[in-house]
């Protein structure tokens, strides 16, 4: 239950009320897949089953204890030591999308948008990672399959992981086209994931 209960929240913080913040200051929209059959539409398609199927798995463990089995559960995985640190890989997920999105500003967005103008924004997370939201995100998955280790989870994570390096690409070649010789430079600055130490 408490569980769910995080999760409802993360959703409603790090993407209702992160939405709802930036459209009531600007008037746009930050959601921005599209519906159509290009790559950046699927991906928003695969990004919506991952939730739900990150919503069933938590249904299931919160109210039907009898179907957990059919999850595929991983039981020799199921130590102390690793939920505590799945709990905190879930906190510390919380926390960097929260201040890696206000970082962004208006700039901030779900998918590619084409048609508002924004920033490019390499301050703050974003001088330790180019996708701090993203690197966020797969931390978060990670977490909840130390806490709840089974097949479906597990699932979450891969299906994820493609998911985001897919996107992560699309957005590098968008950027680049938007920004040029700028987003170059950052580039040669900032790695993809995690600068430990600036690059020459």
């Amino acid at each position: 239950m408490y569980l769910l209960i995080f999760f409802l929240i993360y959703f409603l913080v790090v993407f209702v009320l992160r939405s709802y913040l930036l459209w009531r200051r600007t008037g746009i929209n930050p959601l921005t897949f599209n519906k159509g059959d290009d790559a950046h539409g699927y991906n928003g398609k695969v990004f919506s089953i991952i939730s739900i199927i990150e919503l069933v798995v938590l249904i299931i463990y919160s109210f039907f204890p009898k179907l957990r089995d059919y999850l595929l559960p991983f039981w020799y995985l199921e130590y102390e030591a690793l939920l505590i640190l799945g709990w905190g890989l879930l906190i510390l997920s919380l926390v960097l999308v929260w201040i890696s999105q206000s970082n962004m500003k208006d700039s901030w967005r779900i998918g590619i948008d084409e048609k508002n103008k924004s920033e490019l924004i390499t301050s703050g997370m974003f001088s330790i990672s180019r996708n701090p939201i993203f690197l966020s995100i797969i931390i978060a998955n990670v977490g909840l399959f130390l806490v709840l280790p089974n097949a479906f989870t597990l699932l979450i994570i891969s299906l994820s992981t493609i998911s985001i390096n897919t996107q992560v690409r699309l957005e590098e070649t968008y950027l680049s086209d938007e920004f040029g010789k700028q987003y170059k430079n950052y580039k040669n600055t900032v790695n993809r994931w995690i600068t430990l130490s600036k690059k020459n």
